[in-house]
């Protein structure tokens, strides 16, 4: 980036636009020891310009309401941006035992115990409702 017009906040703290809030929290952090007026080897005139940018820069993409409007004023769109998880590994790095598994998705897990237990739970409630709305209806004659 050439000029001070073209230098995003983004550029100012040396994140990319889909970084994390931790991401931003911690350049933030990086940047302003950098550049505090108490802590810099830089002229103070030049530091406090510098300062007041990191936090200008830090107010508005820290808060996800400026944030989604700054980045629509840039031209980014976080809309198309797909981002993998840190854990993932491409299939030809998995294990064997994956790659042949039967399962459509290897991400795909069988239900624990807990949730095996609430869905025999919700079951029962379900039959006994039904059960209970028969009852009433025998009893009122309606059925």
């Amino acid at each position: 980036m050439n000029s001070k017009q073209q230098q995003t906040y983004y550029d100012l703290l040396g994140i990319h636009p889909s970084a994390s809030a931790i991401e931003i929290r911690r350049a933030y952090r990086e940047m302003s020891k950098k550049y505090h007026p108490d802590t810099t080897s830089l002229a103070t005139a030049v530091a406090t310009v510098k300062f007041q940018s990191l936090n200008e820069a830090y107010a508005t993409i820290s808060h996800p309401e400026r944030r989604l409007t700054y980045d629509l004023e840039i031209g980014y769109s976080r809309l198309f941006v797909v981002q993998s998880p840190p854990t993932f590994q491409p299939l030809a790095s998995r294990p064997d035992k994956y790659r042949s598994s039967a399962y459509l998705d290897p991400t795909d897990r069988p239900l624990s115990g807990g949730e095996l237990f609430a869905l025999l739970m919700l079951g029962i409630a379900l039959i006994g409702c039904l059960v209970l709305t028969i009852a009433i209806a025998i009893i009122r004659g309606e059925l």
